[in-house]
């Protein structure tokens, strides 16, 4: 892998960075991406330019980052099942991740990092956007950081996955393969503040997606301070965006961001191929 000329260049005060200098299609050894799980630990996600990549290597720099996993709900390529099809077609209303999440979080062991490749993209629209869940942390009251020390929250996938749920509901406004299920109303536990495995540093984790009550609350007692977290959580101070181009790969860390990609591109085509890299049950801080 080329790397003498390699350059990483932040976009953003909170979150973010560009490397170029690197051709991805090139890597063989896992040794070969430590710079870049380094530029994941300081800058969360991080955007490669001009990577000219087969599905062939799109998975296999997945597993060299830990390992393919399967993303529910969302029917995988026929010969690739861990790797999905993000579409939106010009007749198409909705796309798809509208909405503010982390990937998986319903899952007893979520994604770590997940990996998107820009094949065809709008000339303009279509970005994405992510927020720092450190910062997030942070920049909370000391009073309410010790409300949430040792709390859990429910996380399900039922509201957007589930038989009859919203994605059901809208299935003919998108042309991606979701495969609503009632398996999507189970319910798993995670701590609200989670100790990245790597980083070591406290992370606020739950999202307006997926996150549903605390664990022992109800529904309407968790609502409000629920709704407290998620509007500070995507604070614009915490995050940066990516004005997509052909050929580009996003990687971000599911444990330390939230994400949203933005639905302001009207009769024109988008498509992206997505692969998650194998995660380990969230952790509470120490």
């Amino acid at each position: 892998m080329r790397t003498t000329s390699s350059t990483l260049e932040p976009i953003a005060g909170a979150l973010g960075a560009t490397v170029t200098g690197i051709d991805l299609s090139e890597v063989s050894d896992r040794d070969q991406l430590d710079v870049v799980r380094q530029a994941l630990a300081d800058h969360l996600v991080i955007f490669f330019p001009d990577q000219h990549l087969s599905l062939d290597d799109l998975e296999r720099i997945t597993d060299l980052l830990g390992g393919r996993d399967v993303t529910p709900f969302v029917t995988p390529l026929d010969d690739r099942p861990y790797v999905i099809r993000v579409i939106k077609e010009p007749g198409d209303q909705l796309n798809f991740a509208n909405a503010w999440h982390t990937d998986l979080s319903y899952l007893p062991e979520p994604p770590a990092y997940t990996l998107l490749h820009a094949w065809d993209v709008p000339s303009h629209g279509g970005d994405t956007v992510w927020a720092n869940q450190y910062l997030a942390y942070e920049t909370l009251s000391g009073g309410l950081k010790e409300t949430l020390a040792g709390l859990r929250a429910v996380h399900s996938a039922g509201l957007a996955y589930g038989t009859g749920g919203f994605l059901d509901k809208v299935k003919d406004l998108t042309s991606m393969a979701i495969a609503p299920s009632a398996e999507a109303y189970q319910e798993r536990t995670h701590p609200v503040v989670i100790d990245h495995p790597v980083t070591h540093r406290a992370a606020l984790y739950v999202n307006s997606v997926y996150t549903t009550r605390f664990d022992g609350w109800s529904p309407i007692e968790s609502q409000a301070l629920l709704a407290h977290l998620h509007r500070h959580s995507i604070n614009e101070n915490f995050t940066c965006r990516l004005r997509w181009a052909a050929h580009t790969l996003a990687i971000w860390d599911n444990r330390c961001t939230l994400h949203n990609a933005l639905n302001d591109y009207s009769g024109v085509r988008r498509e992206m191929y997505r692969t998650s890299v194998k995660g380990t049950a969230p952790q509470a801080v120490p």
